[in-house]
Parts: structure tokens; sequence; C-alpha cells
């Protein structure tokens, strides 16, 4: 069974604040979190045609959301002067160490500290949007606390 336009666009609206958190800590700037859920809802819109298990809709569109900010961290890094600051919102993170700390970690540690955290999915939930296990969701979320705790003992002792 299909979704059409309508529950599209239903399901859209119900997890959209959802998809921008999740946009906005992967992004850091506002304006570039709602471009880049504007895109995925549109690439989305595009392949509703592919997506095979209406259950999974969430998760299937939280995935191109992480592929559409992937390819814009991509641009920024080809296209962003050196010595200009990206535009980070305070609220994104709780603090700045905290922040710093999590752009240390591996990109598969870091999609699911920013899955589970930040944009509140389940650990079920974030496996699908991954397309790994969720016991893989489980080892990678304790790795990556693991080095999230022994970065920010460290910031604190210096």
């Amino acid at each position: 069974m299909a979704v059409d336009n309508q529950e599209f666009a239903r399901r859209i609206e119900t997890i959209r604040t959802k998809l921008y958190k999740t946009a906005l800590i992967y992004l850091g700037s506002e304006s570039l979190a709602m471009d880049a859920v504007d895109e995925a809802v549109y690439k989305a819109l595009c392949g509703k045609g592919k997506l095979r298990q209406p259950d999974f809709f969430d998760t299937w569109i939280t995935r191109i959301l992480i592929n559409e900010c992937y390819n814009e961290l991509r641009r920024q890094k080809r296209f962003q002067p050196l010595e200009e600051l990206p535009d980070m919102p305070v609220e994104a993170f709780d603090s700045l160490p905290l922040k710093e700390a999590i752009g240390k970690l591996t990109g598969e540690l870091k999609d699911v500290i920013i899955l589970r955290y930040f944009g509140g999915y389940t650990v079920a939930e974030t496996a699908q949007a991954l397309q790994i296990p969720p016991g893989t969701v489980a080892t990678r979320q304790r790795r990556a606390l693991q080095l999230l705790r022994l970065e920010l003992e460290e910031e604190v002792s210096l």
C-alpha cells in the first residue's frame, strides 16, 4: 500500500519538528536546517513510491534527512572560507564543550548520539534510520557516551 499525498502531508506535519531538531544538530544553523528539512521532504515526496512499508515512513524520511545534512556539510566545506565562523545557535547544544566533544566523534557514533539524544528517537527507530541492527546502535551509543565522558572530564580538569 502506497502513501498518498494527503497521508504524506499529515505524516510530515507530525514529524517536522523532530526532523528540524535533528538537522539543526547536524548543521548548526537554523537556515541550513530548514533548507535541509525542505529538501528532504521534497526528495521524499518525489520518491514516495519507493517506500515499501509505510509503517517505516518516519525512519525512511529521517534517513533522507541525514543524507541531505551530510550533503550540505560537504558543500559547506567546499565553499566556506576558513576565516568565517559558522552560524551556530546557542540552543543547538547545552554547552560549547559538549558541542566540541560531539564534533570529535566519528560519523557513525555522532549519528547515533544525535538521533538518540537530540532527535528523540528510540533505539529501534535509530536502527531503522541508520539501517543497522539495534544491537549495533546500543554498542555505538555506549562507546560514544564513554568517549564523550572522557572528553568532557578532560575538559573540566584543564
